[in-house]
């Protein structure tokens, strides 16, 4: 039987004022290359059945609050990346552009913002 899924790609599509330079943070921070750029588009895939990151162009971008308060723009999705190194994998990120947020609610996690000001979250995994 075949699955409903059999040849299909899938992707997540993300809101930035720079689509190129979000997608070079990105591409950078998962060494995953730039598969397809165009102006006002950019595509980050670790092969070409993706999965994928589309940046796309948002005019009148604004940057989501974090942690959320009433009445600001509300992150609407973030991105968890397991690493192995909790500390390096910071500094590594904020060397590329990342700026690490002020509220931590976690212990082994923590969340940064790209670039563009969305967050994301780097967490560490002791198992």
């Amino acid at each position: 039987m075949r699955s409903r899924t059999s040849g299909m790609w899938w992707g997540t599509s993300i809101e930035a004022p720079d689509p190129s330079g979000l997608a070079k943070f990105y591409a950078d921070l998962l060494g995953w290359p730039i598969g397809h750029e165009e102006p006002g588009t950019a595509i980050v895939a670790p092969s070409p059945q993706g999965p994928f990151f589309v940046f796309q162009q948002a005019d009148g971008y604004r940057a989501p609050v974090w942690p959320p308060a009433d009445g600001d723009q509300r992150p609407m999705m973030h991105f968890d990346f397991q690493v192995g190194d909790l500390d390096s994998a910071v500094a590594e990120a904020v060397a590329l552009g990342a700026t690490l947020a002020e509220h931590q609610p976690q212990k082994n996690v923590r969340v940064l913002f790209d670039p563009a000001g969305h967050p994301f979250c780097l967490c560490f995994d002791e198992t």
